[in-house]
């Protein structure tokens, strides 16, 4: 069964195009983590957070980049960060667009 990593975490920026300048590396090494399948990266400017939805593999995979990130966003002195490890309904999702193969 998949498993969806959800992170959120107080943002100064930078946003939108800046983001992708500053953090295609990043989001290129995160394709090396493993049982890493996909990620959707969150922004929200006026609310200043960011993060990301990840789909992993196994639940052992999400949990031990959670603990990875966990601790390197807070290495960087970012506080407030959320974290969920939630099991993926790979049947329904499947139903409403979600690219999960039951």
């Amino acid at each position: 069964m998949a498993v969806i990593l959800q992170v959120h975490f107080p943002f100064e920026g930078p946003f939108g195009e800046a983001m992708v300048e500053a953090m295609t590396p990043l989001a290129r090494s995160i394709n090396d983590e493993p049982g890493m399948l996909w990620k959707i990266w969150t922004e929200d400017e006026a609310g200043k957070r960011a993060g990301g939805v990840y789909l992993f593999a196994t639940r052992e995979d999400a949990e031990a980049y959670r603990q990875m990130h966990t601790a390197r966003l807070e290495g960087m002195g970012v506080n407030g960060i959320e974290a969920q490890v939630l099991d993926a309904n790979e049947t329904l999702s499947v139903i409403n667009g979600g690219p999960l193969a039951p």
